[in-house]
């Protein structure tokens, strides 16, 4: 079956004018909520929360990836204590993790987050998530072959072609002309229940496009945290949506 390469096809990206009620009275109350959350603790306070939350993110973003990295084992990769080599490389994915988090969180607290959906900060996740990571981790294998990915790059060529399960994805040539038109839409999601609710559809639609050879999932999730801060609901880092993913399922 021929694919569709139209980047429309990603469309709708964005809730039209008729919201329920029921949908519009739930983002009033989580903005309500989080703001109590906010308001309760001091920013000081809230700071050193947030680092000991990042660690929980953390794990329940890898419960997602299948990896059961335990929390002693994170703790343990934050003090630069690795384990044997069968633990190491998830070691390194989830210290990345909670690096990457934790300079969202500081640029937004210094009023520095760029507009999470934007080209440019997507590549900056992925760039920064696989900064540090081994030729083994960035080595991407399959049947028949054995493809080296470059951290803080689309896919790009048919070489990079993927079927996610049932899935067909852009092929690697059109990924680009996707993530455009995916920037484009979601700039325009600004302010209130717009912004809040763009965040549950920027998530699938980046997932669908999966822009990457790996490392979708993690940068989806970072950017639907920080899509979280920006719309005001991320109550200074305290809540993630990694931690709220794991436990609808």
């Amino acid at each position: 079956m021929k694919n569709n390469e139209s980047a429309t096809r990603i469309e709708p990206c964005l809730f039209g004018e008729n919201i329920p009620t029921k949908t519009s009275d739930l983002v009033i109350d989580l903005v309500g909520k989080s703001s109590v959350l906010s308001a309760w603790l001091n920013p000081k306070t809230a700071e050193s929360l947030s680092s000991i939350v990042r660690t929980m993110n953390c794990y329940y973003s890898n419960l997602i990836e299948g990896h059961n990295t335990k929390l002693q084992d994170i703790e343990r990769a934050l003090n630069s204590d690795f384990e044997d080599d069968e633990k190491i490389n998830l070691q390194f994915e989830a210290l990345a993790h909670i690096e990457v988090q934790s300079k969202i969180d500081q640029m937004y607290m210094h009023g520095k987050l760029a507009n999470p959906t934007s080209i440019e900060f997507i590549l900056w996740l992925h760039k920064e998530f696989y900064n540090n990571a081994t030729e083994e981790m960035l080595t991407i294998k399959s049947d028949d072959r054995s493809i080296l990915m470059e951290a803080g790059s689309f896919r790009s060529t048919n070489e990079h072609n993927v079927i996610v399960g049932r899935h067909i994805p852009p092929r690697g040539q059109y990924v680009l002309d996707f993530m455009r038109f995916f920037e484009d839409r979601y700039s325009q999601a600004t302010g209130g229940s717009s912004q809040i609710m763009a965040i549950a559809s920027a998530h699938h639609r980046l997932a669908y496009i999966h822009p990457f050879l790996d490392g979708n999932g993690r940068v989806c999730r970072l950017m639907s945290h920080a899509m979280g801060l920006k719309a005001g609901i991320g109550a200074s880092g305290l809540w993630s949506i990694s931690r709220g993913l794991v436990l609808s399922q």
